[in-house]
């Protein structure tokens, strides 16, 4: 494996709920809805993480965080981010890069994005310039559209150690 490269493609989504906190990429946002989840539902993170273990096909996040586990009932995701990092370092894989895009109506974040970029880098090892954090609308149309809840899709590359 050493120097092979490998791609993985992550998707999350959660419904938007009253009297949850919004948390993106690790960034707590004011905002009147939170999404739904076990964990934090951090939409995010969850994505790059399913992107990370399938390029280096070791499952999804569910399968190594199960929701019906209480040991992750309002977990941080950066902490199951950290944890994604070092279960591809012990099969042999490290992080090269990290592409995602939020899918969302609101709250505007592009002043929290650098913020967003500098954790998920730090979690995973990686420079700053390594993460790809960006955001598009629905343009209205469907349950992103409606502001029922907001998708994230990532692409992660990695490389065998």
């Amino acid at each position: 494996m050493t120097g092979q490269i490998r791609i993985g493609e992550g998707y999350d989504v959660h419904r938007l709920v009253p009297g949850r906190p919004l948390v993106l990429g690790g960034v707590h946002f004011p905002y009147s809805l939170g999404l739904a989840g076990h964990s934090d539902a951090d939409v995010l993170l969850h994505a790059i993480c399913d992107a990370l273990l399938g390029a280096a096909a070791l499952g999804d996040i569910g399968a190594h965080f199960p929701d019906d586990s209480e040991v992750y009932r309002n977990i941080s995701s950066l902490k199951l981010l950290n944890q994604i990092g070092l279960i591809l370092e012990g099969s042999g894989w490290r992080p090269v890069n990290v592409d995602s895009t939020l899918v969302l109506e609101a709250p505007r974040i592009s002043d929290q994005v650098f913020q967003m970029r500098r954790n998920i880098a730090r979690e995973l090892k990686l420079d700053v310039m390594a993460v790809s954090v960006k955001a598009t609308t629905s343009e209205g149309l469907g349950f992103i559209g409606t502001g029922e809840g907001i998708a994230a899709r990532a692409v992660a590359q990695i490389m065998g150690l």
